[in-house]
């Protein structure tokens, strides 16, 4: 009995003295967020907590539930994540340009005008990226999402080597191959309920050409095999697909751990797909290594790209050349980033499409403009600057679903001055600033009254009025518009802007040049369904069924089933 008591008390100290702990410094960060001179909310987790992170949509769920309207409240309106996609621009409308949310472990600060993003972003030795979260992208060595001052400067100058106009070719190339196998796979079928699976598997295939010179027939879900073969002889594809999809699990445990033969098969066998991709990198860059001493020329894949600038004796030099492990970690960060943002985007301007007719009309008639009758095997890179209306259907489908944020963070111990909407505010060291990108890509103020529907035309200036047919003439006096700075932040921006973004899309206009030319894609009737009535289902599919997992993404669109017709 005795010991019982002690164990509960100590159970209970731990409990109340957590919460004591959490109280004081949720006081201590509102008391300084105060100085600020900002509105303020409160929320009782940071968004970052691991624990939270697994529980918070069950928990706030119940607490919605609450009577007399005690679950409306702005701890379920900003605690839980991805709470910015839904709330769009609302706060900001209602507490100004600038507002702070206030949690025990930190002080949140959003800010949504376009000229104090811009130069929070330019200033990035006094507000550098916040680096924490990309820590999981360290698995097999230090990378350019990773790496801070002057490392980074160094991971970026090499790494931005890698994305060059020869690069470009093989991603166009490798696009058109692979959407032209996923569209048969697609169109031999009576509905698609897989399109989600198959776009990653695309996007997975233009990767392992792009980064390793690897090419893979396309497979539907339907026609690929449940991979059981495990140890170092899973090839290059299955082994990197495993590790994207469990790439948090390897985070938290570590592939060492990962071994232990006590552990469910599962667990072993992600350890077997990462020592496996770890034997693919280096086999490779050996080769690679090799093939550089030896003078011979190469395809220019990410790989070959990256040894061959780092054994550069110019560039070693000058600024130190990366490491072997440091090669590792950027290859397997350019194919995390370049693989789930993608295919992510994919889905979801797929399913814009699928509800919105006269956009799959409106992309054609350029697709047939600029391509004409040509074979797939004939089209090319310098086709791509020509197809802006293909460009314009990424860019409206990134401004409404972004799959990443961005953070920054106010380092050391001198505190920082902002300046937003001409007030000058002090920021405490550590405070951490996001740029409301949900907020002003939304905004009315930018992008006028129909801010939030999707509409990829606002994107490009023509001499005829928006949504009315064209001829072909006027399609060549079309331009697209690129957004004011500030407004858009899809792939960042300042220095540390994303350096994939040209590769990206170069992939995402090619898919879209092949799959709609010749075809138009439709939602499934269900019984009693009118057309109107099944796209309004779809739109209401993305809207309410989108959250982050990893990244922002569609949850379950296998529910909206597609069907395919030719045109």
């Amino acid at each position: 009995m005795a010991i019982f008591l002690v164990a509960l008390g100590a159970i209970l100290l731990l409990v109340f003295g957590s919460a004591f702990h959490s109280g004081f410094c949720l006081f201590r960060n509102y008391l300084a967020a105060r100085k600020i001179g900002v509105p303020i909310r409160i929320i009782l987790f940071d968004h970052v907590n691991p624990l939270w992170l697994v529980c918070d949509r069950p928990v706030l769920s119940l607490v919605k539930r609450l009577p007399f309207g005690l679950g409306r409240n702005s701890f379920t309106r900003y605690n839980f994540r991805g709470w910015e996609v839904p709330d769009r621009y609302y706060s900001h409308h209602e507490m100004g340009d600038a507002y702070i949310l206030v949690s025990p472990s930190n002080i949140w600060l959003y800010i949504a005008d376009p000229d104090a993003i811009t130069d929070l972003l330019r200033r990035g030795k006094e507000f550098p990226r916040e680096v924490s979260v990309t820590a999981i992208l360290d698995i097999f060595g230090p990378n350019i999402s990773t790496a801070q001052g002057a490392q980074w400067q160094k991971h970026r100058r090499i790494t931005a080597s890698s994305f060059n106009d020869q690069n470009n070719v093989i991603v166009w190339s490798e696009s058109v191959t692979v959407a032209r196998d996923m569209l048969q796979y697609w169109t031999s079928k009576s509905s698609v309920k897989t399109a989600a699976d198959d776009l990653r598997t695309l996007s997975l295939h233009i990767m392992s050409r792009a980064g390793f010179g690897k090419s893979f027939k396309f497979q539907g879900h339907d026609e690929t095999e449940t991979v059981t073969e495990s140890g170092p002889s899973l090839n290059y594809k299955d082994s990197l697909k495993m590790i994207l999809e469990n790439c948090i699990l390897i985070f938290a445990l570590g592939t060492k751990f990962l071994a232990n033969p006590w552990l469910p098969k599962k667990f072993r066998q992600l350890h077997d797909a990462c020592a496996s991709f770890q034997k693919h990198m280096t086999q490779v860059y050996e080769e690679e290594k090799q093939a550089f001493r030896r003078g011979e020329s190469a395809d220019r894949n990410f790989m070959t790209s990256l040894v061959r600038a780092s054994q550069d004796e110019t560039i070693k030099s000058s600024l130190g050349g990366l490491t072997e492990k440091e090669i590792y970690g950027n290859m397997f960060t350019f194919n995390f980033a370049g693989h789930d943002t993608t295919a992510h985007t994919f889905t979801f301007a797929l399913y814009f499409l699928a509800a919105n007719p006269t956009v799959q009309d409106w992309i054609s008639e350029e697709i047939h403009h600029v391509m004409g009758d040509r074979d797939l095997n004939e089209w090319a890179a310098s086709d791509f600057p020509r197809l802006k209306r293909c460009l314009a259907v990424m860019y409206e489908t990134l401004r409404l679903y972004t799959p990443v944020p961005t953070s920054k963070f106010v380092d050391g111990e001198t505190p920082q001055p902002l300046t937003i909407r001409g007030r000058t505010l002090i920021l405490p060291p550590k405070t951490m600033i996001v740029p409301s990108y949900a907020s002003v890509q939304t905004d009315p103020k930018y992008w006028g009254d129909d801010s939030l529907e999707w509409r990829p035309s606002r994107f490009i200036k023509s001499s005829t009025s928006a949504g009315t047919e064209t001829t072909d003439p006027a399609l060549n006096d079309e331009e697209f518009i690129t957004p004011a700075r500030g407004t858009f932040l899809a792939w960042s921006g300042g220095a540390r802007d994303c350096v994939g973004r040209k590769f990206s899309q170069v992939e995402f206009v090619a898919v879209m040049a092949t799959l709609f030319r010749d075809w138009r894609v439709d939602p499934v009737l269900a019984d009693g369904e009118t057309a109107d009535i099944a796209r309004n289902r779809v739109l209401n599919q993305i809207e309410t069924d989108s959250a982050p997992v990893l990244l922002l993404q569609m949850l379950h669109p296998d529910r909206c089933p597609l069907v395919w017709s030719r045109r």
